[in-house]
């Protein structure tokens, strides 16, 4: 198992923990943790696809971590109101 492959295991493993702690109720889809651990997940995952590329999985990481920006701007414009 190459380096690239344990970075898109990892980022797997974040976006699956990020949806777990979702459905548990430990952390809610505005919390601002929930949105960067979606969007660490993401860009790993990316970062690992360079080296054994999958267009289909490129373009639902990169929907992934846009999503994850946006839910990530969000959450930071409601905590400073």
């Amino acid at each position: 198992m190459s380096f690239y492959d344990v970075v898109g295991i990892v980022g797997s493993a974040c976006i699956v923990i990020a949806y777990f702690a979702n459905q548990k109720g430990w952390l809610g889809a505005h919390d601002w943790r929930y949105s960067t651990l979606n969007l660490v997940g993401a860009l790993m995952v990316l970062a690992s696809l360079y080296w054994a590329w999958n267009l289909a999985a490129a373009v639902m990481e990169g929907f992934w971590a846009l999503i994850s920006l946006w839910g990530l701007a969000k959450a930071l414009r409601l905590r400073t109101q």
